[in-house]
């Protein structure tokens, strides 16, 4: 995949079967405190193992769950870029 050096990549953006790195959670309040729980921190690898039939929402292994996180969620977590 080739990228512009101005483009923002996000959990929501990778397929399944497809990796990424954490960058940085844009998200504020509880959801930000969630995120973190589960693990969700800079420089941790997250796979896309599924999408529900409507495409909303995603399942991710991060740390070895299988989180199911909605796609207006991943929109606040900034990813390095798929792998």
């Amino acid at each position: 995949m080739t990228a512009n050096a101005n483009e923002v990549h996000k959990l929501c953006d990778i397929d399944p079967g497809e990796y990424a790195v954490i960058k940085a959670l844009t998200t504020k309040g509880a959801m930000r405190r969630r995120f973190i729980d589960i693990g969700l921190t800079e420089n941790t690898r997250v796979k896309c193992v599924g999408r529900s039939p409507c495409g909303d929402p995603s399942a991710y292994m991060i740390r070895g769950a299988v989180i199911a996180i909605r796609r207006d969620d991943a929109e606040g977590i900034v990813i390095f870029d798929r792998e």
